[in-house]
């Protein structure tokens, strides 16, 4: 199940909060055994034992549905301490990141990619960047200017550009290259890539 905050088998007669989050966690159930193509509003109806009336009074569409699903599980960043370096600051952003992709629900997020249709696979682009791109950008940007001010970074190490090295390395390398991201890994990527962009 995916946690103390959805409910796991609950008992008797739900309803609001309670219901949501029993049916949340069958979708996401669903997502992870039977995939975008296999999931119906039925199916999730059953798993969190209520009537698919009560999953379409809450959620119009499957589309709807799955969108809260892994807006919800995906895990929050967070804020990153002062850990006295930029390369020890990036190893802890980068692990966040990674945690997030590999998660239950991030998982999922890249299966239906594959799967959905355009309209929706444009849907769930936008959680992805909302969810993981542009909280690691904000979060980067923050280690950078908190770097430069330490005097390990390049003052002019601010551009555009420089923010999406991270997430585009880490995301080109899972989908085309099946990397799972192991500490060792991030290390490396950040010895041989992101230190040498951004230090003095």
């Amino acid at each position: 199940m995916v946690g103390s905050r959805w409910s796991a088998e609950p008992q008797g007669r739900r309803r609001g909060p309670e219901l949501d989050s029993a049916i949340l966690d069958a979708a996401l159930e669903q997502l992870s055994t039977v995939g975008w193509n296999g999931l119906t509003m039925e199916g999730v109806a059953a798993r969190a034992r209520t009537g698919k009336a009560a999953v379409y009074r809450r959620w119009p569409s499957k589309a709807d549905l799955v969108a809260d699903v892994l807006r919800a599980g995906l895990p929050p960043l967070g804020e990153i301490p002062d850990h006295g370096s930029i390369r020890e600051d990036l190893v802890v952003l980068c692990r966040g990141m990674r945690d997030a992709m590999s998660s239950r629900a991030g998982t999922a997020l890249r299966s239906v990619l594959h799967e959905c249709d355009t309209a929706s696979a444009d849907r769930f682009h936008e959680l992805i960047r909302t969810g993981l791109t542009e909280p690691s950008r904000r979060l980067f940007e923050d280690l950078v200017r908190r770097g430069i001010a330490r005097g390990d970074v390049r003052s002019d190490a601010t551009g555009e550009f420089v923010a999406d090295v991270i997430p585009a390395i880490m995301m080109y390398r899972s989908k085309v290259c099946g990397s799972e991201w192991g500490d060792q890994d991030i290390r490396e990527m950040i010895d041989q890539v992101l230190v040498p962009l951004l230090t003095v």
